[in-house]
This record gives structure tokens, sequence and C-alpha cells, in this order.
């Protein structure tokens, strides 16, 4: 990931990463997904950014139509079934305004994710924060980065970031808006020790770690199944190149 933001440091402390459980959940990982894959939702993830570019621009948000917030709110995954539903909720300007200033306000981060929460009172904060995150993320992947349920839940605190983390890794904040920086700080971290975990390729394409993050989180998902549920309910979970696609919200990228 490039530079931080102007006004804004994000500490880099690769011993908060835990290096041996990170290498074991990748081998585990590389066993039902390999690297080729890897590299295609990568690209799937960078299609998506190129479709968004326009429509997170400064310029078409100022609009404040629905025809400029309906193709943000159709794909980004957290809410594009819920379109029309958010745009009734909060208005096409308020919701565009509140998109405007995020990408493109006054201050650091934080401080615009902040007013990005307070503009947007009718959205539950999940779909706020994941919202927030991927507008963020495609926006300038190299500056920002998800911040999806399955990579940090608070309300269950569990997710991908905490698999790879050190045990006692403080994702806690006084608001969402500290939470996403803590997420940014831990997703900083593996990709500060991607060479030592024996993945470089992390550090070639700001999607990379969002595909193996996914596919993390995937394993996991399948190790808790396998654990908890009937074999024939195992058998309809999607193979890991699926699963990862639909965790990332390009399954369907044309959808």
């Amino acid at each position: 990931m490039g530079m931080a933001p102007p006004g804004l440091e994000y500490p880099v402390d690769p011993a908060a990463v835990d290096a041996p459980s990170a290498v074991e959940f990748m081998r585990e990982a590389l066993i039902r997904i390999d690297e080729a894959d890897i590299g295609v939702v990568a690209e799937l993830l960078a299609d998506k950014r190129r479709a968004l570019e326009p429509w997170l621009a400064a310029a078409s948000l100022a609009r404040g139509s629905a025809e400029a917030v309906r193709p943000i709110l159709a794909r980004a995954f957290a809410t594009r079934r819920r379109s029309d539903e958010i745009l009734v909720a909060c208005g096409a300007p308020v919701l565009a305004a509140a998109i405007g200033d995020l990408l493109h306000g006054p201050g650091p981060v934080d401080e615009r994710f902040r007013r990005f929460d307070a503009a947007l009172p009718a959205l539950d904060a999940p779909l706020r924060r994941e919202l927030a995150g991927e507008c963020l993320h495609f926006h300038d992947p190299q500056a920002y980065w998800l911040w999806a349920r399955w990579m940090w839940d608070p309300a269950t605190a569990t997710g991908a970031l905490p698999l790879v983390m050190v045990e006692g890794f403080d994702f806690g904040g006084d608001d969402d808006a500290a939470v996403y920086l803590r997420v940014g700080t831990a997703t900083r971290n593996v990709v500060a020790v991607a060479d030592e975990l024996g993945f470089a390729r992390m550090r070639a394409n700001p999607f990379v770690v969002d595909v193996y993050l996914a596919a993390i989180y995937g394993v996991y998902l399948y190790t808790v199944t396998r654990l908890r549920m009937t074999q024939e309910f195992n058998r309809v979970i999607p193979r890991l190149p699926d699963l990862v696609r639909r965790l990332l919200g390009v399954h369907r990228p044309d959808a």
C-alpha cells in the first residue's frame, strides 16, 4: 500500500502479525485456490475500481442526483441489493454529499469517516461502515482499505484479521471511525510482512491483500462449518475461489 494521506500516519509494527498463523492459513488456502486465481480476483477488483472511478469523482457526486449515486450503490457489495431502499431512506442529495465529503472533503480520513456516519443515521452502522470502506478503497486503494464484516466484526470479535494478528491486538476505538483506523493498521501490517510470509505478491497490487484475507476467512469458515454442520450442508458451501469472489462482491461483476 502507498503513503498515508497527509496529516495521518498509520503505524506499522510487523511484530503485530502472528506470522506462523498467517502462513498456516495461507498454506491451507493455497490447497483450495491457486495463485493464478488469486490474480484473477485481484484483477476483477481492479475492474470494479475502474467502473466506480467516474462515479466517485467530485464532479459527479456534486450533481447530487439519484443518477449520480445509484451506480455506486449498485456496485458496492454491501448495498447492491438495496439501492432503491437506501435512496428512499437517505435521499440522493444527502447521500451524494456524504460520499463526496468522505472522499474529497477536508481533514484526515477518520474525521471524514465520522462525518459520513453522522450524515446517514437512516442506515444501520454495519452498512454505513462497509459502504464507507468500499467507497474509500475503490476511490484510492493505495491510501485506503476495506472494512467488511468478514475482515473484522466488532459485534462478534471475529474475522480474517484477528486470525493473523497476535493475540491482544487492539481493534477497539471510541467510534467506528477510530476502529476503521485500527482495521487499516492491521491490514498494513499484513502487507508489511508479506515478504516474510512468502507472499510478496501482496506488494504488487493493492487488491491482492483483499483476496488473501478473503481466502483466509474462507479457510476459517470451512473449518467452523465442518465442525458444526452436517456433511450434506458442507457440500453446498461454495468452493474457495467462488467463496472469495462472493466475499469481495465480484462473483457477478456485471450484475
